[in-house]
């Protein structure tokens, strides 16, 4: 088997399926599969997916919904192929994207993990798809809003183009084209994150053990986010900052002072309980 791809299901019947036939609707010079976890749903979306695409497609029916990232490895755990993707559920994969993307690993066996140009609805691009690592200095140009031409506030690399192909740090968990043998000795996804956080620390892994991460912004894929409600559930809020924290500590406190691990984590609160508590006001769609 060449490629797996993997997607996690959670009461999206429609986005789901259309993820998937944007796969199947094209021919490819490689052997794949595809591999879907229900995390746990509570309506009728996994039955309905089975009987929509029958053997074509690999299910995996979760117990519990125990997180994005452990979801994820439940299907990596029993991927056959030479290559995995993960693949959000809520994305179109356009013509060539996964074969051209297919053929750059093949020539470059020194690339851990390749993503592609990630568009919103609208065509603007997502900006999570090429990202350098979060640190102390970009991180507070990020989540205060602060705008500013320093070197520092480089996290979403607006100066480098958006179709060309280069190396960067982090891709977006919304699509992840990479190498088994780099999972084999980087290891899976992190489920200590319960959902957001987990590509950025498997990339900072992946690049730790000296492989390369590529942007290849000459193949697309669209993502349909920001597509729910405007009103957040609180527990997603929650899990966006919480992952802030288990990121930071893994990865930075061990080589900070004590005040700016105690700055951090205060901030991180902060931001947090102050979402929560605008998400109060915001009125559902």
């Amino acid at each position: 088997m060449d490629l797996s791809v993997v997607i996690v299901n959670y009461q999206t019947f429609e986005l789901t399926k259309n993820t998937i036939n944007s796969i199947f609707e094209n021919k490819y010079s490689f052997d794949y599969e595809v591999l879907v976890v229900d995390n746990a749903s509570k309506d009728d979306s996994l039955s309905r997916l089975k009987e929509y695409f029958g053997d074509e497609v690999y299910f995996i029916a979760s117990k519990d919904n125990e997180g994005f990232a452990a979801g994820n490895n439940q299907a990596l755990r029993v991927a056959q192929g030479k290559y995995v993707l993960l693949l959000n559920s809520d994305t179109i994969v356009w013509k060539n994207t996964l074969e051209n993307i297919y053929e750059y690993m093949e020539k470059h066996t020194d690339v851990g993990a390749c993503g592609c140009r990630v568009l919103l609805e609208n065509g603007e691009l997502d900006k999570a798809c090429k990202r350098s690592f979060p640190n102390v200095k970009n991180s507070f140009f990020r989540l205060f809003h602060i705008p500013s031409n320093s070197d520092d506030n480089d996290y979403n690399l607006d100066n480098l183009p958006d179709d060309e192909i280069y190396e960067i740090d982090c891709l977006t968990g919304a699509f992840m084209f990479m190498r088994s043998d780099t999972l084999k000795e980087v290891g899976l996804l992190d489920e200590t994150f319960f959902m957001y956080g987990e590509d950025i620390d498997l990339c900072f892994r992946i690049k730790k053990a000296g492989w390369k991460i590529i942007y290849y912004g000459q193949s697309k894929l669209t993502h349909l986010k920001g597509a729910s409600s405007k009103k957040q559930k609180s527990k997603l809020i929650y899990e966006f900052y919480r992952a802030m924290y288990i990121y930071y500590k893994k990865h930075h406190a061990n080589d900070s002072f004590f005040a700016v691990n105690l700055v951090v984590y205060l901030g991180i609160t902060i931001l947090c309980v102050l979402k929560l508590f605008l998400n109060l006001f915001k009125k559902k769609d």
